[in-house]
C-alpha cells in the first residue's frame, strides 16, 4: 500500500509562531491592551479569522464588520513584515533528514496547514521542492479540527486518508488527523498532545528506522 506524509507547516517544520506573536501582540497594543505569549498558544492551528475573533474576547472589544476585515489585512502585512527574512536557518531540527529520507524512498509529501502564506515560506527556507501537494488556508473552507485539509492532501497525494501520517504541533491539527483515521504524530509536549498516536519532542527524536516503520506499516 502506498503511504503518504503529511506536515503541517507552523511549528513542524519552521518556528514561525513567534512572528504571528508580534503581529498579534502590535494589533492588540494598538487596540489598547496587552497579549502575551501564553494567550498565543490559544492561537495554535486556528484560522486567523477565529485568532481575531479569540484576541478581540481577550481584550473585550468590539468591532464592526469593516474593523474587523480592516484589522485582519493590518495583522497579516505585519505578519509578512516580519517573516520576509526569514531563510534556511529558520528550519527546526533534523526536519530536512526525515524529508530526504522520505523523497528519496519516493514517498509523496504534502503540506496541511491553516497558514495562507504557506508557499512563500517553504521558498524561503528553500524546502518547497520536497513537496508534492500544499494544501492551505487558500484550499480549504473548515478549519482544523475539521479533518477537510488533510483529507485534501491525501487526495491530491493519490492515497487513501488511511494510509497517511500526519505531523502536527497542536491540539486542533492532532484531532483533525484522528477525525481523518491518518496515524497522527505529536510534535512538542505529550502532556498537550495526548491524543497522538506517537509523540516526540521535535524531530530529533525520530530516527529513519522509525519512517521505515511507518512506511512499511
Amino acid at each position: 500500500m502506498k503511504k503518504g506524509f503529511i506536515f503541517d507547516l507552523d511549528g513542524v517544520i519552521v518556528d514561525t509562531a513567534k512572528y504571528h506573536y508580534l503581529a498579534w501582540r502590535k494589533l492588540a497594543n494598538q487596540l489598547g491592551f496587552e497579549f502575551t505569549e501564553e494567550q498565543n498558544e490559544l492561537f495554535k492551528g486556528v484560522s486567523r479569522k477565529r485568532c481575531l475573533e479569540i484576541l478581540l474576547e481577550i481584550g473585550k472589544r468590539e468591532a464592526t464588520q469593516e474593523e474587523f476585515d480592516t484589522w485582519m489585512v493590518e495583522k497579516n502585512v505585519d505578519y509578512l513584515d516580519y517573516i520576509e527574512n526569514m531563510d534556511a536557518s529558520e528550519i527546526l531540527p533534523d526536519v530536512p533528514k526525515v524529508l530526504q529520507y522520505l523523497k528519496q524512498n519516493n514517498i509523496p509529501i504534502a503540506l496541511g496547514s491553516a497558514s495562507k502564506n504557506a508557499q512563500p515560506i517553504l521558498e524561503k527556507v528553500n524546502l518547497l521542492h520536497y513537496f508534492d501537494a500544499i494544501v492551505d488556508g487558500n484550499n480549504v473552507t473548515k478549519a482544523k479540527p475539521d479533518p477537510e485539509v488533510f483529507l485534501l492532501a491525501a487526495k491530491q497525494l493519490g492515497v487513501n486518508a488511511k494510509d497517511c501520517v500526519v505531523f502536527e504541533d497542536a491540539v486542533a491539527g492532532v484531532e483533525a488527523a484522528n477525525a481523518a483515521k491518518m496515524i497522527s504524530i505529536g510534535i512538542g509536549d505529550q502532556k498537550i498532545l495526548s491524543e497522538a498516536q506517537f509523540n516526540f519532542k521535535d524531530f530529533t527524536e525520530i530516527s529513519t528506522e522509525f519512517i521505515q516503520e511507518l512506511i512499511d506499516k
